[in-house]
């Protein structure tokens, strides 16, 4: 073997220890913990059609320390992103130009992100109600009833702390990493869509197969585009009419809701 080749032979060791690093303590975690999740909500004796699950739930029954942890969860939960962001850094370029995080197309971006909100929002939303009605998506609380006065506030930041861990860690991390390996343009889409899908097994077989469409699409804008921030406004929007409005979509419309 060349010294050439043994050299890129090192280096996609590297690259793998690294992404298996990345992901074990972000998402790739969270996909095996909603993988045996879902084993046991399917070994349980309820339906999982009559399941609920709790995405931004309570973490202490005295307002000031709830906010206390609503906030650490937060913060740490972001740590990957930076990780993710400083290997980036080290291994030469700007990381944010990389992945297209920056301000340099605020329009544009704005724009493709809307357009991501309509073509992936709106069928999701029906999605998840047609699976409550087939009964293989479990009712999904992505936020408590009962609010403090910083309830609001610290919804639209778990919102954006999705955005940001998913879409820059998923999209931009992940295929700038696959790529460097030496993987194909709709083999690193098809993964990142199939991740994106198993840390939703949680909310059921549906949220799965929804994610995973979404992922697609996303990765293609990705690969097209070169740009995350248009990715990252859409998952926040998405996410904050969807942690925001539900009290009142529950009020609203309560007989769509288990």
């Amino acid at each position: 073997m060349t010294r050439a080749a043994e050299w890129a032979r090192l280096r996609r060791r590297r690259l793998w220890t690294e992404l298996g690093i990345v992901l074990g303590v972000s998402l790739g975690a969270s996909a095996v913990y909603s993988i045996v999740n879902l084993i046991g909500r399917l070994t349980a004796d309820t339906p999982l059609g009559e399941q609920t699950a709790t995405i931004n739930g309570a973490l202490s029954d005295r307002s000031w320390l709830d906010l206390t942890y609503q906030l650490l969860a937060i913060f740490f939960a972001l740590m990957p992103v930076v990780l993710a962001f400083y290997l980036l850094a080290i291994s030469g370029g700007n990381p944010f130009r990389r992945l297209g995080f920056d301000a340099r197309k605020p329009v544009s971006d704005l724009g493709r992100g809307l357009l991501l909100v309509l073509v992936i929002g709106v069928p999701g939303i029906a999605l998840y109600f047609v699976g409550r009605a087939l009964g293989f998506t479990v009712n999904v609380v992505p936020a408590p009833l009962d609010t403090y006065w910083w309830t609001t506030p610290v919804l639209i930041l778990s919102a954006l702390r999705a955005a940001l861990q998913e879409e820059l860690i998923v999209v931009g991390y992940l295929f700038t990493r696959l790529r460097q390996i030496g993987w194909g343009k709709w083999r690193i889409i098809v993964a990142a869509a199939v991740l994106r899908g198993s840390y939703h097994l949680y909310q059921g077989i549906g949220p799965f197969f929804g994610n995973v469409v979404m992922g697609i699409v996303f990765g293609w804008c990705y690969w097209r585009w070169g740009r995350t921030m248009p990715l990252v406004i859409a998952h926040l929007i998405i996410d904050i009419a969807s942690f925001v409005g539900y009290a009142w979509a529950v009020s609203a419309f309560p007989s769509l809701f288990g």
